[in-house]
C-alpha cells in the first residue's frame, strides 16, 4: 500500500507541496508580525472545516453554505488584510531576493560601509537616553520608505550624532516626528508613521513605541525609540518590540540585523 502511494506522488506533487508550505509559512510570519495571527488562524480553521465537510465527507448542504461564504470571504479578506497584502507586494518588488546574491559578491569594505550609520545613531541614542530626550529613528532596509519621507521635511544630510540630537532637542520643531535614515544619509525628519493597534503592546508605552511597531509591521525597517519618560532605549523590527536595551545591546542588535538582512 505504501509503495503504491509513493509511486503516485511525482516530482511536481512534491514541488507543489513545498510551494504551498512555503507560502503558508510566509503568510503565517506576516500575520504574526502584523498582530493579525488570530484572524489568520480563524480563516485557516474555516477553510479546513470547509474542505473536510464538503470535499471529504460530502455534506452538500453545509458545504454549499460554506462555499458561498468562501466566495464572499475573499473580498472581505482583501479589505481586512489590505495593509498586509500591500506589504507582501512591496517586498516582492523590492528586489530582496537579488540582494542575497549581491551580498555574496560584496567586498568587506562595502559591507563595513553599510554599517557606518550604526555608531552615530547609537551614540546619539545613548546621549538622548541620559538627558531623557524622546526620539524615534527609523532605519530603512529593503523596502523603500519614500511615502513616509514625504510626510516630513527633507534633510538629506550625512549621519552625525550631534545632528540627530539637535533634531530631537525639545525645542526643535521636528522633535515630535520620526527621523528616517537610509543609504547612510538622514533623509527626512518630522515624519508621520502608521500607529500599531496591537493590543499586546504594554499600556505604559506611548505613541512613539506604537509608531515604531506600526512601521515595523508595515515594512522591514528597524525603528529605534528613546523614551522621554524613562530614557530607556527600545527598537522594533518585523513587528516585534525589544524593550529596555543598553547602548551596547543596541549596537550588537543593529550589527546583527544588518548582517542578517
Amino acid at each position: 500500500m505504501a509503495t503504491s502511494i509513493f509511486t503516485l506522488i511525482g516530482i511536481k506533487d512534491i514541488i507543489d507541496i513545498l510551494m504551498v508550505a512555503t507560502f503558508m509559512y510566509f503568510l503565517y510570519r506576516t500575520m504574526k508580525s502584523s498582530g493579525s495571527l488570530d484572524i489568520f488562524v480563524g480563516v485557516l480553521a474555516f477553510v479546513v472545516a470547509w474542505v473536510v465537510m464538503y470535499k471529504m465527507l460530502d455534506m452538500r448542504l453545509i458545504g454549499t453554505i460554506m462555499d458561498k461564504f468562501i466566495d464572499i470571504g475573499l473580498f472581505i479578506l482583501v479589505i481586512l488584510f489590505q495593509d498586509e497584502i500591500k506589504r507582501f507586494l512591496t517586498e516582492l518588488g523590492s528586489r530582496r531576493g537579488l540582494k542575497i546574491f549581491e551580498k555574496i559578491f560584496k567586498s568587506k569594505t562595502e559591507i563595513e560601509d553599510e554599517k557606518k550609520w550604526i555608531m552615530p545613531v547609537v551614540y546619539a541614542c545613548m546621549n538622548m537616553a541620559k538627558s531623557k530626550t524622546g526620539a524615534l529613528i527609523v532605519i530603512q532596509q529593503g523596502i523603500p520608505l519614500t511615502d513616509y519621507e514625504r510626510t516630513g521635511d527633507v534633510i538629506n544630510a550625512n549621519i552625525n550624532s550631534r545632528l540627530i540630537e539637535n533634531i530631537f532637542f525639545k525645542n526643535s520643531p521636528l522633535h515630535d516626528g520620526a527621523l528616517i535614515v537610509g543609504g547612510n544619509k538622514i533623509k527626512s525628519a518630522g515624519c508621520i508613521l502608521p500607529v500599531s493597534h496591537d493590543t499586546n503592546i504594554p499600556r505604559y508605552l506611548g505613541l512613539r513605541h506604537r509608531s515604531a511597531k506600526g512601521i515595523a509591521q508595515a515594512t522591514d525597517a528597524i525603528a529605534i525609540v528613546v523614551s522621554e519618560e524613562t530614557g530607556r532605549i527600545s527598537y522594533a523590527h518585523k513587528g516585534e518590540l525589544h524593550l529596555n536595551l543598553s547602548s551596547t545591546d543596541l549596537e550588537h542588535a543593529l550589527s546583527a540585523l544588518v548582517e542578517k538582512d
